[in-house]
């Protein structure tokens, strides 16, 4: 099994009516982090929690997670 995790920050953030800098208020994050949030494959544990936190968005709102066998897409 393979995971492919596809983050949707910019979708939360349309849904709520906030810009990139009202969640960095909320969040703490720092606003260049979350320009890239959604184009980067890694992200810091604290940008995931505080994010979540400050949305109230849940995980599989937040990231896209699609499962498929190994070498199938």
């Amino acid at each position: 099994m393979k995971l492919t995790v596809k983050p949707r920050l910019e979708a939360i953030l349309s849904g709520l009516g906030w810009s990139q800098s009202e969640l960095s208020r909320r969040s703490g994050v720092p606003q260049p982090s979350l320009s890239r949030f959604d184009s980067v494959e890694r992200h810091y544990d604290w940008h995931v929690a505080a994010i979540l936190k400050a949305t109230g968005a849940t995980y599989e709102e937040l990231f896209e997670v699609k499962e498929t066998e190994e070498g199938v897409e």
